[in-house]
């Protein structure tokens, strides 16, 4: 009888063993489940800022596609000014019956591609009398200058253009300081003190 009993012991801790093995696998499963689960939406999320990053690069590409060219462009324009300037202090070429309708040409062309620059967002930086910003001029020589605050654009050597809301090329500018006498004034005012 001892053994009958010995054995539906063993049997019952058998059955209570299987019983946790049981919910141990349903455990494990569940935990498999959350972490299924977890990966998917983690995938999920991946996905979704991956779908947002190419819309934000196609869309840049339709923006700024043409910047590259653009850029170069604008040498094109910069050689038209150079022509018209040069044909105007040509003393010869003003003699000409003709010269008037050539350079009325030239104005033309150079407005046209104006045109064609502002129909797609390339506009003309407005430099001269404004406080220098490096982010939009790039400062080519200093002009001593009693009239304008220090740190003002009084010359512009070449202009800039923005594409949209992005930088094309600075504007190549001639920037106000104070004169010699000036400085020595206003340093030996600020040693006095």
């Amino acid at each position: 009888m001892s053994q009958e009993i010995e054995k539906e012991k063993k049997e019952t801790e058998e059955k209570n063993q299987d019983e946790k093995n049981l919910e141990s696998k349903n455990i494990s499963v569940e935990d498999k489940l959350k972490e299924t689960e977890e990966k998917l939406l983690r995938s999920l999320a991946e996905i979704e800022n991956q779908r947002k990053r190419f819309e934000k690069e196609i869309k840049d590409a339709f923006d700024f596609g043409g910047f590259n060219f653009a850029k170069e462009t604008l040498s094109i324009l910069d050689n038209l000014d150079r022509a018209k300037k040069s044909i105007k202090d040509d003393q010869d070429l003003s003699k000409n019956k003709d010269f008037d309708k050539f350079l009325k040409n030239i104005e033309i062309i150079e407005k046209d591609l104006i045109s064609i620059f502002e129909k797609n967002k390339i506009t003309k930086l407005i430099s001269i009398n404004q406080k220098f910003d490096p982010n939009f001029h790039q400062a080519m020589l200093e002009v001593e200058d009693d009239k304008t605050e220090p740190g003002t654009v009084v010359q512009e050597i070449q202009p800039g253009y923005m594409f949209g809301d992005r930088l094309l090329r600075p504007s190549f500018v001639g920037v106000s300081k104070l004169k010699n006498k000036e400085k020595n004034e206003k340093s030996v005012k600020s040693e006095k003190k």
